[in-house]
This record gives C-alpha cells, sequence and structure tokens, in this order.
C-alpha cells in the first residue's frame, strides 16, 4: 500500500507541475528601446512597419521580447531626453529612425547598440565611420536620398516635359552637410542638364505651409518636388491639397505620396526599410556586434504614377514614363 500511495503522489506531482516550454522566462527577455521621433497617436509609417519586422522574425511582445517605447511628438528639442531615458533602462537595442534621431543618437548613446531603420547621409554626418564599416556602436539602413533625387529629377522631366521651374520643399534645421541642407547645390549640374532652375522653400511647421506655396508662386515654380521625410509625410494631404490649389505637378519619395495624390514617387519605401532594420537588431540579440554589421543600403527603388491627379492637372503623361510604372493609380 505505501508503494502505491507513493506512485500516486509522483503522478499527481507530474499532473500538477507547471509545463516547460521553450520561451524564455519573462525576466530573461530580450529588451528593445524605441525612440520615435513622431507622435504616439499618429506614429510614422516606420514604426508599425518595424514591428511587423519583429513579428516575422517569431517576436511576440510581452511575450518573447519587451519594447520600451518613447515619443518625441514632433518636437526635436525633446529626442536627447528621451534617448537618455531609454540608456536609464539599460535594454539590449535602441531602435530609431530619421536622420535628426540618428544624430541625438550619435551623441548620447555610445555603448548601447543602436539600429537606425532609416535614414540618409550616415557617412557624411559621422553617425557611422562608413557604410561598410560602420564601427562604433551604431548601424542601420539608408535610403540613399541624394542618388534618389537626382533621378527624380530626370523622371520628372520626362513625364512632365514642359516643366522648367522646380520648387524644392525641404525641413529647416537639418545639419548643415546634410543632402537636403545641400539643395539645389548638389543637384545643380543634373538639372542645368536637363534645362530646369531649383528653388529652395522651406517649411518646418504646418502653419509655414501657405507662406511656402505664396513663395513657390512668386518664384516662378511650375513643378514641385518634395523631400521624403516623415514630418511631410504626416501631413501629406495638406502639402498636396495646397499643391492642386496652386496646379504644380508633384514628384514626391515613396509610395505612399503617390497614394495620397502626389503625381509622381520614385523611390526606396521606407517602412520597406524600417521593417527589413528588424533583422539587424535580430542579430545584435543573437550576439553580433553593430560594428560588424554594414550599413545596409535601400535596393529597391518604385516608379509610382497618379492618373488622377494627372487629370486634375490636365496633363499628359509621356508614355516611355507609363510604361516603367510599378504602380498607376487610377
Amino acid at each position: 500500500m505505501k508503494a502505491l500511495a507513493l506512485i500516486l503522489r509522483l503522478a499527481l506531482g507530474v499532473l500538477v507541475a507547471p509545463a516547460v516550454t521553450t520561451a524564455q522566462p519573462r525576466g530573461n527577455m530580450p529588451r528593445v528601446g524605441v525612440l520615435e521621433p513622431g507622435p504616439q497617436q499618429r506614429p510614422s509609417g516606420c514604426l508599425p512597419a518595424f514591428q511587423q519586422g519583429l513579428r516575422d522574425l517569431g517576436y511576440v511582445e510581452g511575450q518573447t521580447i519587451r519594447l520600451a517605447y518613447r515619443y518625441a511628438e514632433e518636437q526635436r528639442d525633446r529626442l536627447p531626453a528621451l534617448a537618455a531615458e531609454l540608456v536609464q533602462l539599460a535594454p539590449d537595442v535602441i531602435w530609431l529612425h530619421t536622420t535628426t534621431a540618428a544624430l541625438v543618437a550619435k551623441r548620447t548613446i555610445t555603448t548601447i547598440p543602436v539600429v537606425i531603420g532609416a535614414s540618409t547621409d550616415l557617412e557624411e554626418l559621422g553617425i557611422v565611420a562608413s557604410l561598410a564599416r560602420p564601427g562604433g556602436n551604431l548601424t542601420g539602413m539608408d535610403l540613399r536620398q541624394l542618388e534618389v533625387m537626382k533621378k527624380q529629377l530626370e523622371l520628372f522631366k520626362e513625364a512632365v516635359p514642359t516643366i522648367s521651374h522646380v520648387a524644392v520643399l525641404v525641413t529647416p534645421a537639418d545639419p548643415p552637410i546634410s543632402t537636403t541642407n545641400r539643395i539645389p547645390s548638389n543637384m545643380a549640374r543634373e538639372a542645368q542638364a536637363l534645362g530646369l532652375q531649383l528653388q529652395r522653400i522651406e517649411a518646418g511647421a504646418p502653419e509655414a505651409f501657405e507662406t511656402a506655396f505664396a513663395a513657390m508662386v512668386q518664384g516662378g515654380a511650375d513643378a514641385l518636388m518634395m523631400t521624403d521625410n516623415p514630418f511631410f509625410a504626416r501631413h501629406l494631404q495638406r502639402l498636396l491639397e495646397l499643391a492642386l490649389r496652386h496646379r504644380l505637378p508633384t514628384m514626391s519619395g515613396g509610395r505612399h505620396y503617390a497614394e495620397a495624390g502626389s503625381l509622381l514617387a520614385y523611390g526606396a519605401y521606407g517602412p520597406e526599410l524600417c521593417q527589413l532594420s528588424a533583422g539587424l537588431v535580430d542579430k545584435i540579440l543573437k550576439g553580433t556586434k553593430p560594428a560588424d554589421l554594414p550599413v545596409e543600403r535601400a535596393y529597391k527603388f518604385y516608379l509610382d504614377i497618379n492618373l488622377k491627379t494627372a487629370e486634375a492637372l490636365g496633363l499628359t503623361i509621356a508614355p516611355t514614363v507609363l510604361f516603367r510604372a510599378d504602380k498607376v493609380i487610377r
């Protein structure tokens, strides 16, 4: 009987014992700090794309990975303090996007690995030592903005041969040697070859949009090129409404610009790069040093055309450009 009782107790112990799983204990989950330049209620497309990238790799937030979020709410001056807060949490990796946030990380995050979801001018601004050998604690994804903008000019002129004066809308306060701050001098040769005059126009807040468009018209602009950045992306509808009102055909960055109403869009898709950047985070969590992870450059570029906008402007897009489009919105 004693032997039977012992067997029963052992069997009962097996039944009530907690199940053993391969999931990491909650206290040992990897931790990723997230520095988002935009607002919490309406973040840029890069953040949800990064979250999807983690899910694609098998991470489940709250179960196999913890994410700590800090939102700058479109206030650049808040980024350093928020970066410092994330450092105090001692995460395994800090993820962010935009060149502005990357510059803040370069100054304030010295030991924790940093992955930059989508940015540009990383080498020119000294954020990494070189694209092939980043060195230090930062690596990420590069949009190849200057190359893209030169190609945008070429496609713009081919699609709408009548344009001659292109306003280029940029945000102020970018670093002096950044691509956007060197416009139009860094594209002068390409513009001259195409017979185009470039006019730099700055707008750093929504209330500056009306003034910016008035300056374009006064300067004789007959077309508009918008640099691809999260600020313009968040206020895209308003910008495109103003462009249409002033009868300005538009060339913009990623696919979301054309879908919102830009006549043309050409470039890498920022959220796509942010999704891919989850792979860099995964490699670091598995032991690779960021110094050994080359910056990955965009390699897929999309040309999208919005024929609804063309019709509204009374334009006919050159057939050679239509033929090359990845997406035509009718």
